[in-house]
């Protein structure tokens, strides 16, 4: 589809030129052969680079008329690209990080002053991804990373998108936050993860100090038969949560029998909707903090959702007594509370 409007002028001008001024082979002087301009879009506003385009003038060297592009050209923006390496980032950290849409996305870059499509906004996230699968692929980098604190604390953890499909298992370093192995399998059977853990160990330069996983009992065994001798702790995630279990259905529990004293709210809304003085205001509002207290889960064991909506009630029925020993709105009160 062709532009509907024309592309706003740069507001960013920056010239870039190459480190070397001479030829790597027969060390003659690099020619500028002709200037190359590029127009990128980044946070900062529309930027045009003029890069000066090196070449050896040598007819008797190997790098004849060969182009010598400026090295810093691949920090603003990847070849052939029209938008920064600042915007592929930003994107990407909107998806996933915010959890952003991809519409969320688009309105988050036009309040940045990048106009973008839709569409572009999709390429932009195929981009980032291909930088970071690249970033995690490079093993010159892993092993260096890992060299230098000297060991590996292995985490193993299985992801199964569906029953009957195949389970995603993943190991990882968890000192560093690397990804050292990743492989679909169809089954988690000892001698399957075994293999895996075996594979990775065999690309480490560092020992494996360590392993965390869950509870399963072939991971256990596969863990002991490959990493003889290496401690082997269970994930604290996966531990808190069986040791929560107790704890969580006494909470549950509590919660479903706290909302049943707390009923009724939706019909006093109703009795109050054609209102507007203040004693209804009010009312509305006592009505709307219960309604809160009640879809409020919190993240339990840490954060027991029975215990904060008992909490809140309390808060709630706190104000109303205050209110009531005032003699604000109190028979209103009691009558709307008694239908």
């Amino acid at each position: 589809m062709a532009k509907k409007q024309r592309t706003a002028e740069p507001s960013l001008r920056q010239t870039l030129d190459t480190e070397r001024t001479r030829c790597w082979v027969c060390e003659r002087p690099l020619w500028i052969s002709y200037h190359k301009s590029r127009t990128i879009a980044t946070l900062g506003g529309l930027c045009r680079l003029t890069l000066k385009v090196r070449s050896c003038e040598n007819p008797a060297c190997r790098l004849y008329h060969r182009a010598y592009r400026p090295e810093e050209e691949g920090s603003w923006a990847l070849p052939h690209g029209e938008f920064g390496l600042d915007v592929i980032a930003l994107v990407g950290a909107l998806r996933y990080c915010h959890h952003g849409s991809v519409a969320e996305i688009r309105q988050e870059l036009h309040s940045r002053g990048v106009s973008v499509a839709v569409r572009t906004v999709t390429n932009l996230l195929y981009r980032y991804e291909e930088l970071v699968a690249l970033r995690l692929g490079d093993q010159a980098l892993v092993q260096e990373r890992l060299a230098s604190q000297g060991r590996v604390i292995l985490a193993i953890d299985g992801l199964q998108p569906d029953v009957g499909h195949e389970v995603l298992w993943v190991l990882r370093d968890c000192l560093s936050g690397q990804v050292l192995l990743a492989r679909s399998l169809l089954s988690g059977i000892e001698e399957d993860l075994a293999g895996l853990i075996e594979e990775a160990k065999a690309n480490l330069s560092v020992p494996i100090a360590g392993v965390i996983s869950d509870g399963q009992q072939s991971l256990r065994q596969a863990v002991e038969t490959a990493l003889p001798g290496v401690p082997h702790q269970l994930c604290q995630f996966h531990y808190l949560r069986e040791a929560a279990k107790p704890i969580y259905e006494a909470d549950r529990h509590a919660k479903k029998e706290l909302k049943k004293l707390v009923r009724g709210v939706r019909p006093i809304e109703r009795q109050l909707e054609k209102r507007p003085d203040e004693p209804a205001q009010a009312v509305r509002g006592y009505c709307q903090a219960v309604r809160s207290a009640l879809t409020d889960d919190g993240r339990p064991p840490l954060s027991a959702p029975g215990l904060r909506l008992r909490e809140r009630l309390t808060e709630v029925h706190a104000s109303i007594e205050r209110v009531e020993k005032k003699g604000g709105f109190r028979q209103s009160w009691l009558t709307w509370t008694s239908c």
